[in-house]
Protein backbone atom coordinates (compact mmCIF):
# COMPACT_ATOMS: atom_id res chain seq x y z
CA UNK A 1 0.00 0.00 0.00
CA UNK A 2 2.82 2.41 0.87
CA UNK A 3 4.54 1.71 -2.46
CA UNK A 4 1.31 2.27 -4.38
CA UNK A 5 0.55 5.52 -2.53
CA UNK A 6 4.08 6.82 -3.16
CA UNK A 7 3.84 6.01 -6.89
CA UNK A 8 0.36 7.52 -7.11
CA UNK A 9 1.39 10.76 -5.42
CA UNK A 10 4.61 11.01 -7.41
CA UNK A 11 2.97 10.53 -10.82
CA UNK A 12 0.10 12.88 -9.92
CA UNK A 13 2.57 15.61 -8.95
CA UNK A 14 4.81 15.14 -12.01
CA UNK A 15 1.91 15.20 -14.50
CA UNK A 16 0.25 18.17 -12.73
CA UNK A 17 3.49 20.19 -12.96
CA UNK A 18 3.93 19.12 -16.60
CA UNK A 19 0.40 20.33 -17.35
CA UNK A 20 1.21 23.71 -15.84
CA UNK A 21 4.49 24.09 -17.75
CA UNK A 22 3.44 22.63 -21.13
CA UNK A 23 -0.36 22.31 -21.50
CA UNK A 24 -1.77 20.69 -24.64
CA UNK A 25 -5.09 22.59 -24.53
CA UNK A 26 -6.45 25.68 -22.82
CA UNK A 27 -8.84 24.58 -20.07
CA UNK A 28 -12.46 25.66 -20.56
CA UNK A 29 -13.15 25.38 -16.81
CA UNK A 30 -10.62 26.22 -14.13
CA UNK A 31 -8.98 23.65 -11.88
CA UNK A 32 -10.53 25.30 -8.83
CA UNK A 33 -13.97 24.22 -10.11
CA UNK A 34 -13.10 20.65 -11.15
CA UNK A 35 -10.26 19.44 -8.98
CA UNK A 36 -11.97 19.50 -5.53
CA UNK A 37 -14.72 17.07 -6.62
CA UNK A 38 -12.34 14.89 -8.63
CA UNK A 39 -9.87 14.55 -5.77
CA UNK A 40 -12.55 13.99 -3.11
CA UNK A 41 -13.78 11.11 -5.28
CA UNK A 42 -10.30 9.57 -5.05
CA UNK A 43 -10.48 9.71 -1.25
CA UNK A 44 -14.03 8.30 -1.16
CA UNK A 45 -13.11 5.46 -3.51
CA UNK A 46 -9.99 4.61 -1.53
CA UNK A 47 -11.93 4.36 1.74
CA UNK A 48 -14.72 2.37 0.08
CA UNK A 49 -12.26 -0.14 -1.41
CA UNK A 50 -10.48 -0.62 1.93
CA UNK A 51 -13.81 -1.40 3.59
CA UNK A 52 -15.42 -3.51 0.84
CA UNK A 53 -12.25 -5.29 -0.37
CA UNK A 54 -9.80 -5.37 2.55
CA UNK A 55 -7.46 -7.81 0.77
CA UNK A 56 -7.69 -6.10 -2.64
CA UNK A 57 -6.19 -7.63 -5.78
CA UNK A 58 -2.71 -8.36 -4.41
CA UNK A 59 -4.17 -10.10 -1.36
CA UNK A 60 -6.45 -12.18 -3.57
CA UNK A 61 -3.46 -13.15 -5.72
CA UNK A 62 -1.65 -14.31 -2.59
CA UNK A 63 -4.65 -16.40 -1.54
CA UNK A 64 -4.89 -17.93 -5.03
CA UNK A 65 -1.17 -18.84 -4.92
CA UNK A 66 -1.56 -20.39 -1.48
CA UNK A 67 -4.58 -22.46 -2.51
CA UNK A 68 -3.31 -23.31 -6.01
CA UNK A 69 -6.20 -21.57 -7.76
CA UNK A 70 -6.07 -20.37 -11.36
CA UNK A 71 -4.68 -21.56 -14.67
CA UNK A 72 -1.09 -20.41 -14.11
CA UNK A 73 -0.93 -22.11 -10.71
CA UNK A 74 -2.54 -25.34 -11.95
CA UNK A 75 -0.10 -25.52 -14.87
CA UNK A 76 2.82 -24.65 -12.56
CA UNK A 77 4.08 -22.05 -15.04
CA UNK A 78 7.55 -20.64 -14.32
CA UNK A 79 7.21 -17.60 -12.03
CA UNK A 80 8.83 -15.15 -14.45
CA UNK A 81 6.72 -16.32 -17.39
CA UNK A 82 3.60 -16.36 -15.21
CA UNK A 83 4.20 -12.77 -14.14
CA UNK A 84 4.65 -11.59 -17.73
CA UNK A 85 1.57 -13.47 -18.99
CA UNK A 86 -0.52 -12.23 -16.05
CA UNK A 87 0.34 -8.57 -16.66
CA UNK A 88 -0.50 -8.85 -20.38
CA UNK A 89 -3.79 -10.69 -19.76
CA UNK A 90 -4.83 -8.35 -16.94
CA UNK A 91 -4.35 -5.46 -19.35
CA UNK A 92 -6.48 -7.24 -21.95
CA UNK A 93 -9.15 -7.79 -19.30
CA UNK A 94 -9.19 -4.06 -18.47
CA UNK A 95 -9.56 -3.27 -22.18
CA UNK A 96 -12.47 -5.73 -22.47
CA UNK A 97 -14.12 -4.34 -19.36
CA UNK A 98 -13.83 -0.81 -20.75
CA UNK A 99 -15.52 -1.82 -24.00
CA UNK A 100 -18.27 -3.54 -22.00
CA UNK A 101 -18.88 -0.45 -19.87
CA UNK A 102 -19.52 1.52 -23.05
CA UNK A 103 -21.69 -1.12 -24.71
CA UNK A 104 -24.08 -2.08 -21.88
CA UNK A 105 -26.48 0.78 -20.97
CA UNK A 106 -26.60 0.12 -17.23
CA UNK A 107 -22.80 -0.03 -17.07
CA UNK A 108 -22.50 3.11 -19.18
CA UNK A 109 -24.59 4.93 -16.56
CA UNK A 110 -21.80 4.20 -14.07
CA UNK A 111 -18.92 4.90 -16.43
CA UNK A 112 -20.24 8.09 -18.03
CA UNK A 113 -19.32 10.15 -14.93
CA UNK A 114 -15.70 9.65 -15.98
CA UNK A 115 -16.55 11.03 -19.43
CA UNK A 116 -18.70 13.91 -18.18
CA UNK A 117 -15.64 15.90 -17.09
CA UNK A 118 -15.69 19.00 -19.29
CA UNK A 119 -11.90 19.14 -19.51
CA UNK A 120 -9.41 16.32 -19.42
CA UNK A 121 -6.35 16.41 -17.20
CA UNK A 122 -4.50 14.29 -14.65
CA UNK A 123 -7.46 14.31 -12.21
CA UNK A 124 -9.80 12.93 -14.88
CA UNK A 125 -7.68 9.79 -14.81
CA UNK A 126 -8.75 9.09 -11.22
CA UNK A 127 -12.34 10.37 -11.49
CA UNK A 128 -14.65 7.35 -11.34
CA UNK A 129 -17.96 6.71 -9.64
CA UNK A 130 -17.65 4.58 -6.46
CA UNK A 131 -20.11 2.04 -7.89
CA UNK A 132 -17.92 1.62 -10.97
CA UNK A 133 -14.80 1.29 -8.82
CA UNK A 134 -16.45 -1.43 -6.72
CA UNK A 135 -17.68 -3.34 -9.76
CA UNK A 136 -14.30 -3.01 -11.48
CA UNK A 137 -12.54 -4.37 -8.41
CA UNK A 138 -14.91 -7.35 -8.32
CA UNK A 139 -14.14 -8.09 -11.97
CA UNK A 140 -10.41 -7.70 -11.36
CA UNK A 141 -10.49 -10.09 -8.40
CA UNK A 142 -12.29 -12.68 -10.52
CA UNK A 143 -9.69 -12.36 -13.30
CA UNK A 144 -6.82 -12.60 -10.80
CA UNK A 145 -8.23 -15.83 -9.36
CA UNK A 146 -9.06 -17.29 -12.78
CA UNK A 147 -5.53 -16.61 -14.04
CA UNK A 148 -3.75 -17.47 -10.80
CA UNK A 149 -1.79 -14.25 -11.27
CA UNK A 150 1.33 -13.98 -9.04
CA UNK A 151 1.01 -11.33 -6.28
CA UNK A 152 4.09 -9.43 -7.51
CA UNK A 153 2.65 -9.27 -11.05
CA UNK A 154 -0.64 -7.94 -9.71
CA UNK A 155 1.12 -5.26 -7.66
CA UNK A 156 3.22 -4.20 -10.67
CA UNK A 157 0.12 -4.13 -12.86
CA UNK A 158 -1.80 -2.01 -10.35
CA UNK A 159 1.04 0.53 -10.17
CA UNK A 160 1.34 0.66 -13.97
CA UNK A 161 -2.43 1.02 -14.40
CA UNK A 162 -2.66 3.95 -11.97
CA UNK A 163 0.40 5.66 -13.42
CA UNK A 164 -0.61 5.30 -17.07
CA UNK A 165 -4.19 6.40 -16.33
CA UNK A 166 -2.91 9.69 -14.93
CA UNK A 167 -0.32 10.08 -17.70
CA UNK A 168 -2.65 9.43 -20.63
CA UNK A 169 -5.34 11.72 -19.22
CA UNK A 170 -2.78 14.47 -18.73
CA UNK A 171 -3.25 17.79 -20.48
CA UNK A 172 0.37 17.65 -21.57
CA UNK A 173 2.12 18.43 -24.81
CA UNK A 174 4.42 15.94 -26.50
CA UNK A 175 6.33 16.53 -29.75
CA UNK A 176 4.43 14.91 -32.62
CA UNK A 177 7.30 12.60 -33.56
CA UNK A 178 7.65 11.33 -29.97
CA UNK A 179 3.90 10.81 -29.63
CA UNK A 180 3.81 8.85 -32.90
CA UNK A 181 6.59 6.57 -31.63
CA UNK A 182 5.32 6.19 -28.06
CA UNK A 183 1.80 5.19 -29.05
CA UNK A 184 3.17 1.90 -30.37
CA UNK A 185 4.35 1.14 -26.83
CA UNK A 186 1.99 2.95 -24.47
CA UNK A 187 -1.27 4.89 -24.69
CA UNK A 188 -0.32 8.56 -25.00
CA UNK A 189 -2.39 11.59 -23.92
CA UNK A 190 -3.19 12.51 -27.54
CA UNK A 191 -4.31 8.94 -28.25
CA UNK A 192 -6.59 8.71 -25.22
CA UNK A 193 -7.98 12.25 -25.52
CA UNK A 194 -9.85 11.11 -28.62
CA UNK A 195 -11.81 8.76 -26.36
CA UNK A 196 -13.13 11.73 -24.33
CA UNK A 197 -14.61 13.51 -27.35
CA UNK A 198 -18.28 14.54 -27.29
CA UNK A 199 -18.66 12.69 -30.61
CA UNK A 200 -19.77 9.10 -30.11
CA UNK A 201 -17.77 7.88 -33.09
CA UNK A 202 -14.69 9.01 -31.16
CA UNK A 203 -15.87 8.15 -27.63
CA UNK A 204 -16.18 4.54 -28.78
CA UNK A 205 -12.54 4.38 -29.84
CA UNK A 206 -9.14 4.13 -28.11
CA UNK A 207 -10.26 2.15 -25.04
CA UNK A 208 -6.77 1.14 -23.94
CA UNK A 209 -5.25 2.41 -20.68
CA UNK A 210 -1.79 0.84 -20.67
CA UNK A 211 -1.05 -0.97 -23.92
CA UNK A 212 -2.17 0.51 -27.27
CA UNK A 213 -2.12 -2.83 -29.08
CA UNK A 214 -5.64 -3.99 -28.21
CA UNK A 215 -7.27 -1.06 -30.01
CA UNK A 216 -5.26 -1.77 -33.14
CA UNK A 217 -5.90 -5.51 -32.89
CA UNK A 218 -9.66 -5.26 -32.34
CA UNK A 219 -10.33 -2.36 -34.71
CA UNK A 220 -11.14 0.32 -32.12
CA UNK A 221 -8.16 2.57 -32.85
CA UNK A 222 -8.57 6.14 -34.08
CA UNK A 223 -5.47 8.21 -34.69
CA UNK A 224 -6.77 11.77 -34.30
CA UNK A 225 -10.01 13.62 -33.41
CA UNK A 226 -11.94 15.08 -36.35
CA UNK A 227 -11.87 18.61 -34.91
CA UNK A 228 -8.24 18.52 -33.79
CA UNK A 229 -7.00 18.35 -30.22
CA UNK A 230 -7.23 22.07 -29.52
CA UNK A 231 -10.74 22.50 -30.94
CA UNK A 232 -12.44 19.23 -29.97
CA UNK A 233 -15.17 19.31 -27.32
CA UNK A 234 -14.58 17.15 -24.26
CA UNK A 235 -17.39 15.54 -22.28
CA UNK A 236 -21.01 14.49 -22.67
CA UNK A 237 -23.71 16.61 -24.29
CA UNK A 238 -26.21 16.08 -21.47
CA UNK A 239 -23.89 17.33 -18.71
CA UNK A 240 -22.62 20.76 -19.75
CA UNK A 241 -23.59 22.92 -16.76
CA UNK A 242 -20.97 23.86 -14.16
CA UNK A 243 -23.24 22.46 -11.45
CA UNK A 244 -22.77 19.02 -13.05
CA UNK A 245 -19.17 19.16 -11.81
CA UNK A 246 -20.24 19.34 -8.16
CA UNK A 247 -19.60 16.26 -6.04
CA UNK A 248 -23.27 15.72 -5.19
CA UNK A 249 -24.24 15.83 -8.87
CA UNK A 250 -21.44 13.43 -9.80
CA UNK A 251 -22.59 10.89 -7.22
CA UNK A 252 -26.24 10.93 -8.37
CA UNK A 253 -25.37 11.00 -12.07
CA UNK A 254 -26.01 7.25 -12.68
CA UNK A 255 -29.61 7.79 -11.57
CA UNK A 256 -30.28 10.72 -13.89
CA UNK A 257 -31.83 10.24 -17.33
CA UNK A 258 -29.84 9.80 -20.50
CA UNK A 259 -29.39 6.98 -22.96
CA UNK A 260 -26.22 6.98 -25.04
CA UNK A 261 -27.91 8.85 -27.89
CA UNK A 262 -27.85 12.10 -25.88
CA UNK A 263 -24.26 12.51 -27.04
CA UNK A 264 -23.53 13.98 -30.45
CA UNK A 265 -23.80 11.09 -32.89
CA UNK A 266 -21.42 11.25 -35.82
CA UNK A 267 -21.16 7.60 -36.76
Amino acid sequence: MEIRLACFGGVLLVVAVWEFLAPRRALSIGRETRWPSNLVLVALNSVMLRIAFPFAAVGMAGLAAERGWGVLNILAVDSGVAAFVAIILLDLAIYGQHVLFHAVPVLWRLHRMHHADQDIDVTTGVRFHPFEIALSMGIKLAVVVLLGAPPLAVMVFEIILNATAMFNHGNVRLPTAIDRLLRWIIVTPDMHRVHHSIRTDETDRNYGFNAPWWDRLFGTYREQPADGHKNMTIGIALFRDKKDLRLDQLLIQPFRNSPRDTNINNR
